[in-house]
């Protein structure tokens, strides 16, 4: 890979700057849990990881001009974290399509628990599988995104009960090329605020990646990670800002 540049600065010439980062350790990360759309706060280390990729982001020469995230609290609190101490009033811009992964019927379960209850190859399957659902829950369990508040103005048709990574890839994409990919063609600088199995979904499209590969990308919390991007949008490279620095 070629020495990464330091700055962010941007010229016609050079690439357009776009920063991923999933959001700091939540309690369940910490505990162990399968998290998905389960709406947990950060633990103090993730509180910490937030305000240490603020510091990363400016040192390195880093400002943004619109921050997406999803609508999950432990990406809004990063979201919130980062900002603040970075200085930034900038649009923050809220949506499902960004929620993480729904882990169905293992949300709140720890690894254990759930083999024990569902088996090893559906647990396993769903985490190496780019095809494979975890075991889905019914529409009357209050895990279904159709029985919560913050999700009452959505189609219940389009919540989902449990997703493969491939699910969460075509929730994830037309969002990408409608709404936030036009945002980063203009030459915006922006920010996502994500999770971890949905900016592996977006790392999918970025550089073209094949399922076998997406399902062995690794991702950690509170790290961010610059992509240079073409005027098409055409991944050039990608590395973590802490290299920067």
């Amino acid at each position: 890979m070629p020495e990464a540049i330091p700055s962010e600065n941007t010229s016609p010439q050079s690439p357009t700057k776009l920063v991923l980062l999933r959001h700091g350790q939540s309690i369940w990360n910490r505990d162990k849990k399968f998290t998905g759309w389960s709406d947990v706060a950060l633990s103090p280390k993730g509180e910490q990881e937030a305000e240490q990729a603020a510091y990363l982001l400016k040192r390195a020469g880093f400002t943004f001009d619109v921050c997406f995230t999803s609508v999950l609290q432990r990406a809004t609190s990063t979201s919130r974290i980062v900002l603040a101490a970075m200085h930034l009033d900038i649009p923050v811009l809220q949506t499902w399509h960004l929620n993480e992964r729904h882990y169905g019927a293992l949300e709140g379960m720890g690894r254990w628990s759930a083999i024990k209850q569902f088996g090893i190859w559906p647990i396993l399957g769903c985490q190496i599988k780019f095809d494979a659902p975890p075991p889905g829950l019914n529409k009357r369990d209050y895990r279904y995104p159709g029985n919560q508040s913050d999700y009452a103005t959505i189609d219940r048709d389009e919540l989902p009960m449990g997703e493969s990574m491939q699910q969460t890839l075509a929730r994830l994409k037309p969002y990408w090329q409608d709404t936030i990919q036009p945002e980063v063609g203009q030459g915006k600088h922006v920010l996502i605020v994500s999770h971890r199995n949905t900016l592996r979904a977006l790392m999918m499209l970025l550089d073209h990646l094949t399922p076998a590969q997406v399902m062995k990308l690794k991702l950690a919390t509170g790290r961010p990670l610059v992509y240079e991007l073409d005027q098409q949008c055409n991944a050039l490279r990608h590395y973590y800002v802490d290299k920067l620095v």
